[in-house]
């Protein structure tokens, strides 16, 4: 059996970027984070096990005596982060600069008067947070449907950005669909160039292999997208948290076998399945 390891699989900048500042305050004392720091319920635990625990909310944040919180790589809502500093907090923010880059951006295009158009999934923290950062009410596009749809009257100037961790292909299609409407726009390709290079790889490795592994936490849009994106190309495609999920037998005729990994994905459980998948 031949098994092929993506090699964009693991952590991303952000996520790294955002583990190494949670790691400086391991030891310390009331030492929170605002939301899971990244999507992955293995890393979660982790941290609370070495006392970094969760604050899901202002109400929770409110009801503890106020101590060090990391702000999330997702990045939180301008009313969040300003809220948090008057509740007494000292506030580490984490937020992978990609994502900060957005927020300026709609900050800033929202003040000048245009629509601001994100493509994305609402309910994602990432993309609560940007809408968060627009002076005025912001649309949320994520289907060719909602796309088809679109109409602002009154509203010349666009401006379009996206979730970091956006299908680029998928984006290119619903940008299309809007540009037809006729509007003013600035499009903003706001796809991290990671997701872009790791969407791109896992489509190329699922065209060759007989089955794919996909891993990555079950909250992880970035994960569920290299899922998607597989499925796609190999109908043997296996979306995993950890080796326990697995079934090894499934793999027992196969003679090619790729492996991929989200971007909040830690190495060592890349490593594990990538051990023990030919065993």
């Amino acid at each position: 059996m031949e098994v092929i390891l993506a090699k964009t699989a693991g952590f991303c900048f952000g996520v790294k970027r955002a583990m190494d500042m949670a790691g400086e305050q391991v030891g310390k004392e009331h030492i929170y984070t605002f939301g899971p720091i990244i999507h992955n319920e293995e890393v979660v635990e982790d941290l609370k096990q070495k006392g970094i625990g969760v604050i899901h909310s202002l109400k929770e944040a409110a009801d503890v005596p106020p101590g060090t919180i990391i702000i999330r790589s997702h990045g939180i809502d301008k009313k969040t982060y300003t809220k948090l500093l008057e509740l007494g907090w000292n506030i580490i923010d984490a937020t992978c600069p990609f994502v900060k880059k957005i927020h300026r951006i709609v900050e800033e295009e929202s003040g000048q008067g245009t629509q601001i158009v994100i493509i994305g999934n609402e309910h994602h923290p990432e993309v609560e947070g940007i809408m968060g950062w627009c002076k005025t009410p912001p649309v949320v596009i994520d289907t060719d449907e909602k796309a088809f749809h679109f109409d602002k009257k009154n509203v010349k100037k666009l401006c379009i950005v996206s979730q970091t961790t956006f299908n680029y292909k998928k984006f290119q299609d619903l940008v299309e669909i809007i540009t037809k409407k006729g509007y003013d726009i600035v499009v903003r390709n706001t796809i991290c160039n990671a997701t872009e290079d790791r969407q791109t790889e896992a489509r190329a490795l699922a065209q060759k292999a007989d089955a794919m592994i996909v891993i990555g936490g079950k909250n992880s849009s970035n994960t569920q997208k290299l899922f998607e994106i597989c499925k796609e190309e190999c109908e043997n495609t296996y979306y995993i948290q950890t080796l326990r999920d697995l079934d090894l037998n499934k793999f027992s005729c196969a003679g090619c076998v790729g492996i991929t990994a989200g971007a909040s994905t830690p190495n060592n459980i890349i490593q594990e399945v990538h051990t023990n998948v030919r065993i």
